[in-house]
């Protein structure tokens, strides 16, 4: 999974399980998703709207209508291919709204922290002009390969760079490069990928967005949890990225250089602007 090997976040309105395997090779087979099935084990809905009724009216009348029919492709296959771990897709709501801010920020060059099979990206090079450029970052080549025929398939593949490696090395040598050229720098962020790290890839996007270009965090409300007391019987791996996302939006609230707005999309997303 993106970024990181045991634990990336979960992505979508609502928890969805796999009927539990029938032999002992599909319990082989589907290890990984029991790991993510009691990681959320307990957990309420990932979408913070009050009821679920009002997210399908949303889901039915402004988002499902427009999204585009390889978005919708990826996203149905991801589900099945993924089975539990489909939960680290963004829901489709929340990129609509990138869309939607990378078009006003007028992105060109953008790059992404945490792919997973590839509905932001193919969402994003979607939103960007036919010159825009995107650079990926994710150690799980395999789960963007998922998504890659849907990319192409739209024919937005060229706009695409993947990098298939952790994030801090590959941010450390963009920060370099970005020292010498002011054409290296981004418009657009987004970060989608292990908790613990965020506060880590701040400090490097600093250097790496321009001034006045545009960063998104998906996460920050972290199912709704950051407003309640520590609950001892969460995964211990939840409970951590519980901490670190508490720890980051008391970083972002801090910080003078970005402009921020938390918005309750998803489990929550931050859009920070660069001012200085």
């Amino acid at each position: 999974m993106a970024i990181s090997a045991s634990f990336k976040s979960f992505h979508c309105a609502s928890f969805v399980f796999l009927h539990l395997p029938t032999t002992e090779e599909e319990t082989e087979q589907n290890e990984p998703r029991d790991h993510m099935a009691n990681l959320t084990s307990g957990y309420p809905s990932k979408c913070l709207l009050q009821s679920e009724a009002l997210l399908q009216y949303m889901l039915q009348t402004s988002v499902y209508p427009r999204e585009h029919e390889q978005l919708k492709a990826l996203r149905e296959q991801t589900s099945k291919v993924c089975g539990t771990e489909a939960v680290m897709s963004v829901p489709p709501e929340e990129a609509q709204m990138l869309s939607m801010l990378l078009k006003l920020a007028n992105a060109k060059k953008t790059i992404e922290i945490g792919v997973f099979t590839g509905y932001s990206l193919l969402a994003t090079a979607l939103a960007l002009p036919e010159d825009g450029k995107i650079t990926a970052i994710d150690e799980d080549g395999s789960s963007y390969e998922i998504g890659l025929p849907y990319i192409r398939s739209a024919g937005v593949d060229g706009k695409v760079d993947f990098i298939e490696s952790e994030a801090l090395p590959v941010l450390d040598e963009l920060v370099e490069k970005s020292k010498l050229k002011e054409e290296e720098l981004f418009d657009f962020a987004f970060v989608d990928a292990d908790k613990v790290n965020y506060g880590r890839y701040h400090e490097r996007l600093m250097k790496l967005v321009r001034i006045g270009g545009v960063v998104v965090y998906d996460n920050t409300l972290w199912f709704g949890t950051v407003a309640e007391p520590a609950n001892p019987s969460l995964h211990p791996e939840v409970k951590e990225a519980r901490k670190s996302i508490i720890e980051f939006n008391k970083q972002l609230s801090a910080d003078p250089r970005i402009e921020l707005s938390q918005v309750c999309i998803g489990d929550g997303i931050t859009i920070c602007r660069r001012v200085a």
